[in-house]
């Protein structure tokens, strides 16, 4: 061969010779592939084979057979290389998908590229996109591919041998849904009379296409991308019907489906009022929950001016509050495309209504009363505040008063009533954002009736003068609950300091029964004498006090006197001879002829009489010392003088001290016989 790998297009000579052969001899050429196998060429003119125009099907084996009429000869086999390309690139897009700009794909897809630009020797490849190199290799593989990702795509082939190059480009669109589902709504039209059925899907590439169907059948309404809209009579729609919009999209395998039910609520709409922030607002509120399309809602005042603007379900109008608007009407108005006429509700501003469970209230005092008011009817947020008889806010803290509410109805309760103090009238009073109002209620203590007069029968002191006996009488009838005995300081005694003058009366005693008629009033001065009093009371009224008198003294007894100083006298000489003979029997040295005149020489019925009238006489006096401490003495133990309370009713003393034991006298001892003679005269 003139040239083994030639360019496509340039000449090729092929040339076969023998050594050794008797001609004639004749020669043939054939080409050898993979694809074709052993095919003849043209018979060539002696061992000449001349390719003019070397073309890329000439590519094989060639080999040269001669022959005569005796033999054959094949010669060695030699490959012919033709050169050329690249070729104009074919890019192949898997999965399959063509529009009218190029190919497409769909979002999150693994979509292959392949180029293909026959060379020889092989293309190399490199992939561009949107101008800038991307891969290098023939197939390129996009596992997941995104919407950014849309764009064109350029693959070029190079032959290095040659140092040449191809290209071609194709356009790649990827599609996507829209975000979320498809949504299907109704909503009211033609001032509620109609029902526009909107059907909306946007976003996505390209659009959803939408379109209404109903029971399974195509809508009159023609498709729509993105946004389908159809529109119903609400005459002609039934309560509880159901309209179906579909979705198709090129990267969905089934249709996206979208239902919506047109329904109207049941029952009316609900509005009220209410103040807000301390009276200074009002806020009319109007709710209808519920529906498909929902209720339109607005409000209209007592001119029939439109407040505000229309609100689906709930309508809250908030303005200034006045005075001026106690008594005024608010409407609000309902309206839905599934009824005929629009329905209404009434809010009226009115003043608040106080009504008193009782306008008037009596009571005996020291007893708990309850006064009670409640808001009637619609109050609109209304405050209430009680007033008491002097016209001061009761507060929640009053200690004498206790605060009560609920939701509409409020107490007042007061303890331990005084007729004086807590008798009037009260006010509940109520305020809210457009009036006021307020109930009087007049509350009536009553003194408990006078108890019955109390007459003194009897009061005298007992012998000591520390104690007082009273006695009393009631005179008339009355109810009573109990009598107070009371003292004062009435004149001073001779055996008392210097007094001041008498002073106020004050309670000794408050406990006493109302079936008792006697009491013993203890721990006196001796030294002060008290007048005394007693009152009959009826629970917190007290009745006249008796007239004050002082106690008498008891009447005199001298046989108790008398027996006292004897027993006294008796104690005292009994004491003396045991001292006397105890000194003589330890000082029996000292006075040895009185020790043998009374041990030794007296004999057992030796006996000593006292009878002389020097130990009558100092009996007598021992006597009489002793009936005058008990009759007018001053105690040494009585309490020190103080405030009036304390000089006619002081405090008994915590404790007596006991007298020291007697001493015990022998038994083995003679016993000594005293003759104590005593005179008395009354």
């Amino acid at each position: 061969m003139t040239d083994p790998t030639p360019v496509e297009g340039t000449v090729v000579t092929m040339t076969c010779a023998v050594k050794e052969g008797t001609p004639p001899i004749g020669y043939s050429w054939h080409r050898h592939t993979n694809r074709e196998g052993a095919v003849a060429v043209a018979e060539a003119a002696g061992g000449l084979l001349n390719l003019t125009v070397a073309n890329r099907t000439d590519m094989g084996w060639y080999a040269c057979t001669a022959h005569n009429e005796v033999n054959s000869q094949t010669s060695d086999r030699m490959y012919l290389d033709v050169i050329y390309g690249p070729d104009e690139p074919v890019i192949n897009v898997e999965p399959f998908a063509i529009n009218q700009n190029g190919f497409s794909a769909n979002e999150q897809e693994e979509v292959i590229l392949t180029c293909l630009a026959p060379s020889n020797p092989p293309s190399h490849y490199l992939w561009f996109y949107n101008s800038s190199q991307i891969y290098s290799g023939q197939k390129y593989v996009i596992a997941k591919i995104s919407r950014t990702q849309t764009g064109t795509y350029t693959c070029l082939a190079q032959n290095t041998h040659l140092n040449t190059r191809t290209q071609t480009t194709i356009i790649l669109t990827v599609y996507y849904l829209p975000e979320g589902k498809p949504s299907c709504t109704p909503v009211p039209a033609a001032n509620f009379r109609d029902i526009a059925l909107q059907c909306s899907w946007p976003g996505g590439f390209p659009p959803a296409r939408l379109r209404w169907v109903r029971a399974g059948r195509e809508a009159d309404a023609a498709a729509s991308y993105s946004n389908a809209t159809r529109i119903q009579r609400g005459v002609d729609v039934r309560n509880g019907s159901s309209y179906t919009c579909l979705a198709s999209h090129p990267a969905l395998r089934e249709d996206a489906v979208c239902t919506t039910t047109v329904w109207v609520p049941v029952g009316n709409p609900t509005c009220s009022a209410m103040a807000t922030k301390q009276n200074e607002f009002l806020m009319l509120s109007c709710d209808w929950a519920g529906g498909l399309p929902r209720v339109t809602l607005w409000w209209r005042d007592w001119r029939n001016r439109v407040l505000g603007g229309l609100k689906p379900s709930s309508n809250i109008y908030v303005m200034q509050s006045n005075s001026t608007l106690g008594g005024k009407e608010f409407t609000c108005i309902a309206a839905h495309p599934l009824q005929a006429r629009a329905t209404e509700c009434l809010v009226r501003l009115d003043v608040p209504k106080l009504a008193a469970e009782r306008t008037e209230v009596s009571l005996f005092e020291g007893g708990e009363v309850q006064l009670a008011c409640a808001l009637q009817g619609p109050h609109l947020g209304s405050e209430v505040f009680w007033f008491n008889n002097k016209h001061q806010v009761i507060r929640p803290d009053a200690a004498r008063y206790r605060l009560q509410q609920g939701d509409a109805w409020f107490n007042l309760t007061i303890r331990d009533t005084e007729w004086m103090r807590d008798s009037g009238t009260y006010h509940c009073a109520a305020v809210n954002a457009v009036g006021n109002a307020t109930v009087p209620i007049r509350l009536r203590v009553k003194k408990y009736p006078t108890p019955p007069n109390v007459t003194i029968s009897k009061l005298m002191y007992t012998r000591q003068r520390t104690e007082v006996q009273l006695e009393w009488v009631t005179q008339g009838s009355g109810n009573l609950t109990g009598f107070v005995v009371q003292s004062q300081e009435a004149k001073k005694s001779s055996l008392g300091p210097s007094r001041s003058a008498a002073r106020a009366w004050e309670t000794v005693a408050s406990d006493i029964e109302p079936d008792t008629r006697d009491h013993r009033v203890g721990g006196l001065d001796p030294a002060v004498v008290c007048a005394f009093r007693i009152l009959a009371v009826n629970h917190r009224t007290t009745g006249h006090p008796s007239e004050g008198k002082t106690p008498a003294d008891p009447p005199f007894n001298a046989y108790p006197a008398v027996m006292g100083a004897a027993v006294a006298g008796m104690v005292v000489a009994a004491v003396a001879s045991l001292l006397a003979f105890q000194y003589i029997v330890r000082n029996r040295d000292n006075n040895p002829r009185l020790h043998d005149l009374l041990f030794g020489m007296a004999g057992p019925e030796a006996h000593e009489h006292i009878s002389t009238p020097e130990d009558a006489e100092t009996a007598a006096g021992v006597a009489e010392a002793e009936a005058g401490g008990e009759l007018g003495g001053t105690s040494p133990t009585s309490p020190p003088v103080g405030e009036a309370s304390a000089e006619c009713h002081p405090e008994p003393p915590a404790s007596t001290q006991e007298a020291p034991p007697a001493p015990d006298l022998a038994a083995d001892e003679p016993p000594v016989n005293v003759t104590i003679t005593v005179t008395a005269t009354s």
